[in-house]
């Protein structure tokens, strides 16, 4: 009988082993770089580059520049030394980045950062503080970048409130709010504050709530403007709450639930009124705000492999994701780590496989569409990362940008020639554009990403008739609440659906 039992483990073990090996292999080759004939299927992730500093902060700027902050030169956690501003159109050598001394005084590293949208100018918000030799204390230091004279200064005084890793986001009436975060290392910031760039700083001590933006949920929390006009917010938890900002302000919770998440998984506004929210263990849900109630479904399932993966919207209003891992932050296994994107078809409710990049992308990486329709994907390291300091990025070109006849080549693309730089809400505007027929328009609110988290950012179509001579009369959103104040990219496609280089425009009455 011994014989019996030793020979069934055996034979247990022998399986366990095998299907080990099955899913290894699996994996691997899931994870094989994409061949030129699948490049107009899956897109591609373009060499290594080396940055400055590891870009664990990333924002786009006004005039096309990206600004990136978070370490010193050599990969350590701290945003008090340098900061760094790339400029696209010099490609990725030294001569493409402007790298400056930050003479603030404050800890950037996990600040949040927005731009405001009287001016563009880059708002920051908290940050660290060392105290006693100590890191990880909180700020409430208010800094701008001036994108035009390329300086970082002081605003001159401080929030009500300390805060490090606070989410900032873009109001209906161009006023920008500032939540969650932590006061100290054991304390948290509940109360949100409120900053308009004519009046100042208010706090709103009516929407003080635990459970929206405090223990529970205080890290980089996911909120965003919905079309009612009040702030619609996502909890770790699954609650959902909507955020009156009119007076004291006001927490409303809401019946509507999401299955459990995870203060490293993404969720993002991917079109007007409607927010796609990575769960755990694979599961997304799919948000509509744009009813009398929030409503919930769960859409198509993601490779589960993805704490601190980045997410953001592409040029086409799918949404991109790329990098995490399978444990929190670890990729001392390389079966640990993420390297293969997903792409999210809104029309499907599908996950497509996508680019598989180089480097593994954990813990401080970021992900945001540039104004070529590419995307920025990069940092990974820093601070209790046990994953490698990773001082570079990778940019990743999506399918629309390749000729579908399987040659990996690039596509030409549609341009366009003259475009305004204020567009008004429900306004009519021209543009002129050289292309073989234009099949749509599109605007995606120009953002910033941090912490599997992307600020703003928002997509959405706008209707058009067009002229023989090349011009296109493009009708602008109907609504502050749709799409608020600030920058955005326009982007028109052409017949084969490949899109041009953006224009950066500003919603503006």
């Amino acid at each position: 009988m011994a014989r019996l039992w030793q020979a069934a483990l055996k034979g247990v073990l022998i399986l366990t082993a095998v299907a080990v090996v099955g899913a290894v292999s699996w994996w691997q080759l899931r994870q094989r770089e994409v061949s030129p004939d699948q490049y107009h299927v899956r897109g591609k992730f373009g060499p290594v580059v080396d940055w400055p500093l590891i870009p664990l902060q990333v924002i786009t700027l006004p005039d096309g520049r990206v600004m990136s902050y978070g370490t010193d030169a050599r990969g350590q956690q701290t945003g008090q030394t340098i900061y760094d501003i790339w400029d696209p159109s010099k490609g990725f050598g030294p001569e493409s980045h402007l790298t400056l001394p930050n003479q603030t005084g404050t800890d950037i590293f996990c600040s949040g950062q927005i731009l405001v949208p009287a001016d563009g100018a880059v708002l920051l918000v908290g940050g660290d503080l060392t105290v006693n030799g100590q890191r990880n204390w909180s700020s409430a230091d208010i800094n701008y970048f001036d994108f035009s004279k390329n300086v970082l200064k002081s605003a001159g005084r401080t929030m009500e409130r300390p805060r490090w890793y606070p989410t900032v986001a873009t109001m209906a009436n161009g006023e920008v709010l500032v939540v969650g975060g932590k006061l100290d290392p054991t304390h948290y910031a509940p109360i949100p504050e409120i900053y308009n760039p004519r009046t100042g700083w208010r706090t709103l001590p009516g929407a003080e709530k635990n459970e929206a933006y405090g223990e529970p949920n205080w890290n980089y929390p996911r909120l965003w403007l919905s079309p009612n006009g009040k702030i619609f917010n996502v909890s770790r938890m699954g609650n959902t709450f909507y955020l009156d900002i009119e007076g004291a302000g006001k927490i409303v919770p809401l019946k509507a639930k999401l299955f459990r998440g995870h203060s490293y998984l993404p969720s993002l506004m991917y079109a007007p009124g409607k927010v796609l929210s990575m769960r755990m263990l694979g599961v997304a849900n799919d948000i509509d705000l744009n009813g009398a109630e929030p409503v919930v479904k769960t859409t198509g399932w993601y490779t589960p492999i993805r704490f601190n993966a980045s997410a953001t919207v592409l040029a086409d209003g799918q949404v991109f994701v790329s990098g995490g891992g399978l444990k929190n932050n670890d990729s001392s296994s390389h079966i640990l780590a993420n390297r293969l994107a997903e792409i999210w078809n809104p029309q499907t409710g599908r996950w497509n496989s996508a680019g598989v990049a180089h480097k593994d992308r954990l813990y401080h990486s970021v992900a945001l569409l540039m104004q070529d329709a590419t995307v920025l994907t990069g940092a990974g390291g820093a601070g209790y990362s046990k994953a490698s300091n990773n001082l570079n990025a990778e940019v990743y070109y999506p399918p629309y940008l390749f000729k579908r006849d399987g040659s990996g080549q690039f596509a030409e693309r549609p341009k366009i020639d003259q475009a305004p730089t204020v567009v008004k809400w429900g306004a009519a505007f021209n543009v002129h554009v050289q292309g073989a027929g234009i099949s749509k328009v599109n605007l995606v609110q120009m953002g910033s990403s941090t912490h599997a988290q992307v600020y703003d950012q928002r997509f959405m179509g706008l209707n058009y008739t067009s002229r023989p001579d090349g011009t296109l009369s493009i009708t602008g959103p109907a609504s502050r609440n749709t799409a608020p104040p600030g920058y955005y990219y326009l982007f028109v496609f052409d017949s084969a659906g490949v899109p041009s280089v953006g224009k950066v425009i500003r919603l503006d009455a």
